[in-house]
């Protein structure tokens, strides 16, 4: 098989990592790639959201299976397009990625089916979201309702700075037409969670649990970023919270999507909120999540490739899901100033120190001549498995200690908390 992969950053790094490794592969492509990616696939200069140019490519070249991985192209129905040409392509398709496209669509759909989740209120006009603001306790949880790359979430002490926050993002456009909505929400507290799921048009089946740390800094302190580390498997996850989730959370998003006509295959992420074995839905996304898919695919024994087929064809089963026993930890080393302002084209070294079983994952990095440059906020994911939680750890931070960029930033707690 001709596989295109379609996306740039460490979450699709890990998407080809464990592509490559299926003995139905026989090419395959990434769009646009990164410095990493050019190792294990042939790079392709086309932009994310660059539709046309995509399925002109995908036709051209007689692709036989198109990965997307990042929101905004499924969000602008890439895989509609893939589809309407006849190229098979895993993903939702432009409905279904609506999940992630409008947060306030996304709540009323989790009020209509009776999907617990946070109390809320949705905003068109700045004026009448502040006048109302004191219906809310403080912590006061403000969202952009569009794509805000996993930065359109703030969670406000006080009135005065969700006020600021309101005005930020509807009328200063920090987000872009991504604000013109926000919704409101009452701060749900608890231990959060993340849970990825294979969806096949008719079953949602999740994947190994994983924790993520959204914050910047150790902690937990600083702005929410893209994510700074994770783990899996999260031991947060009781046989009883599995059962929870099913019923409450699982089983009735799959009778919404049913109800509703919306034909969703590909991958489901669900941001949970955990509190006496209970948990409450804080997001859905359309697709895998990062730096989650860095730890949970190389936990995947089974071919990745197959079970995007099955989920296309609608027969996946939960026997088609094998995995290893073994934990996985990663660490993003971030450029500094991340989630903010942050500067580009600095050199990387160090990597040809990392030991053998350190899987390193490119996020924003691009190769100049025979030098590797950082491209983005977050650069790299260095990744390890290990028979505890502890090992995986250690041998993480020890190898991050070789690695080198100007300005390196990363948390020194991911698993201590």
């Amino acid at each position: 098989m001709k596989i295109l992969v379609v996306g740039s950053g460490a979450r699709e790094h890990a998407i080809c990592w464990k592509i490559i490794k299926s003995n139905k592969v026989s090419k395959l492509y990434c769009a646009p790639g990164n410095g990493g990616i050019a190792q294990l696939a042939e790079c392709i200069d086309i932009k994310v959201n660059d539709l046309d140019r995509i399925v002109e490519f995908s036709t051209v070249n007689k692709i036989d299976l198109v990965v997307v991985g990042p929101e905004e192209p499924l969000v602008a129905g890439l895989v509609d397009k893939l589809n309407e040409n006849g190229i098979k392509a895993f993903g939702p398709r432009k409905n279904g990625a609506l999940f992630e496209g409008s947060k306030s669509y996304s709540k009323d759909f989790m009020k209509k089916y009776k999907i617990p989740s946070a109390d809320y209120k949705v905003y068109t006009n700045s004026k009448k979201a502040i006048e109302e603001l004191n219906r809310f306790q403080t912590p006061i949880v403000v969202k952009a309702d569009g794509l805000a790359a996993g930065k359109g979430v703030l969670i406000c002490e006080t009135v005065k700075e969700a006020e600021v926050a309101i005005r930020s993002i509807m009328d200063e456009k920090q987000f872009g037409h991504a604000g013109e909505t926000v919704v409101i929400e009452e701060f749900l507290r608890g231990r959060e969670a993340s849970l990825l799921c294979f969806v096949d048009g008719k079953n949602i089946i999740p994947m190994e649990s994983a924790r993520d740390y959204k914050k910047a800094y150790d902690n937990d302190k600083g702005l929410n970023t893209g994510g700074m580390g994770c783990f899996s498997p999260n031991p947060i996850y009781t046989d009883q919270l599995n059962k929870y989730i099913k019923e409450n959370i699982l089983d009735n998003t799959l009778k919404g999507f049913l109800n509703e006509n919306i034909d969703f295959k590909g991958v489901l992420f669900i941001g949970l909120m955990i509190e006496n074995n209970k948990a409450k839905v804080l997001e859905y996304n359309t697709r895998f999540g990062d730096p989650e898919t860095e730890v949970v695919l190389p936990r995947l024994e089974s071919d990745l490739v197959d079970i995007m087929l099955k989920c296309i064809e609608g027969n996946l089963n939960e026997n088609d899901l094998k995995w290893k026993d073994e934990k996985c930890l990663t660490v993003v080393l971030a450029s500094g100033g991340y989630p903010e302002k942050y500067e580009k084209g600095k050199e990387i070294t160090g990597l040809n120190e990392v030991s053998e079983d350190i899987i390193v994952f490119h996020g924003g990095t691009k190769l100049s001549g025979d030098k590797l440059l950082t491209n983005g906020g977050r650069v790299l994911a260095i990744t390890s498995m290990g028979k505890t939680l502890e090992e995986a750890k250690k041998k993480v931070y020890e190898n991050i200690n070789k690695i080198k960029f100007d300005k390196m930033q990363y948390r020194r707690d991911i698993a201590k908390i």
